[in-house]
């Protein structure tokens, strides 16, 4: 009510109402806040296993191109529903490592040294707020050699960033990246994939352990094959007695996109078709079984659950929790 009406009233007889108080000034905090959010990581249980997700920070690139078989416009809808930037695609990177005992595995090494000012690089630090030793992982167990997945292998001297670790990396994936022969059978821009792996993994040859698709690659983490992404990529299952989670990888890349449309490819898939295939297989399955998930590129803490949604699916994040 304006205070025009209130002189109004009180004129004609009824009540006046008291004037009411100017709000105090607000007193400066303080403190000024630090710029910085808090340490990227979460930690969950898998039966006996703790599960800790170490954020790596993030990639952003145009949203035109991203998807290859669906409208700009499309795509640009999608992402709005989901209140994201429709001009860009914002990509986070996420590791997760699985603690049982004194057996410490990762899936996948992260985007390693980045230059100063990169959105990305982020999970050394973050895994020192975790508590978590690079010196202490045991194991390295690899998706699929993606550079965003294997550069994280070596530390700013071009040595191993995980000196005590064994390497684990997919028969099929090993096999097609380290054959020559194969470069002009892939994507052009997948092309810089050969020289890069054998960069990334060459401290480490006499370490490197490859498995095949379906074998449990140390006890309690089984991996199952999930081709299309990468010739070999693959996913794994975390078991702990009853309870189990699972590594997605890059089954999906955004899941409030590519989960909604599961038939859609990106452009970093190596076969589009296989990867949707691999992709609508792959979430029918832990949507059917209620497996909780974690996934490569969510958004952090990066673990919750698939459930169908009309012709294909969405993600539920896990309840947080601050037990661990």
């Amino acid at each position: 009510m304006t205070s025009r009406r209130l002189a109004m009233l009180a004129a004609g007889g009824a009540l006046a109402l008291p004037a009411l108080p100017r709000p105090a000034r607000a007193q400066a905090p303080a403190t000024t806040p630090a710029a910085a959010q808090a340490p990227g990581y979460y930690r969950f249980r898998i039966g006996g296993a703790t599960v800790t997700t170490v954020h790596d920070g993030f990639f952003s690139r145009p949203v035109e191109g991203f998807v290859r078989n669906a409208p700009l416009a499309a795509v640009q809808a999608v992402l709005r529903d989901s209140f994201l930037p429709t001009d860009r695609t914002v990509i986070p990177f996420t590791i997760t490592f699985v603690q049982r005992g004194a057996t410490l595995a990762m899936f996948d090494a992260g985007n390693g040294v980045t230059p100063a000012g990169a959105t990305a690089g982020r999970m050394i630090a973050n895994m020192a707020a975790a508590g978590i030793d690079p010196a202490r992982v045991t194991h390295v167990i690899h998706s699929h050699f993606h550079g965003d997945h294997i550069n994280g292998l070596l530390d700013a001297g071009n040595g191993r960033a995980f000196p005590n670790a064994e390497v684990h990396v997919p028969a099929p994936e090993w096999a097609w990246w380290t054959d020559e022969a194969n470069q002009t059978r892939s994507p052009e821009g997948q092309r810089g994939t050969f020289a890069n792996t054998a960069r990334r993994f060459a401290p480490y040859r006499d370490r490197v352990k490859t498995f095949q698709p379906g074998a449990e690659v140390i006890p309690g983490i089984t991996s199952m094959a999930a081709p299309g992404h990468t010739p070999g990529h693959t996913i794994f299952r975390i078991a702990d007695g009853s309870e189990q989670a699972m590594f997605l990888a890059d089954v999906t890349n955004r899941p409030e996109v590519m989960m909604a449309h599961p038939d859609w490819q990106i452009a970093f898939d190596f076969d589009g078709d296989q990867a949707a295939a691999t992709r609508r297989r792959v979430l029918d399955m832990v949507a059917t079984d209620r497996i909780r998930v974690t996934g490569y590129h969510y958004p952090f803490p990066a673990n919750g659950y698939v459930a169908r949604a009309g012709n294909g699916f969405r993600f539920v994040p896990a309840d947080w929790s601050s037990a661990a």
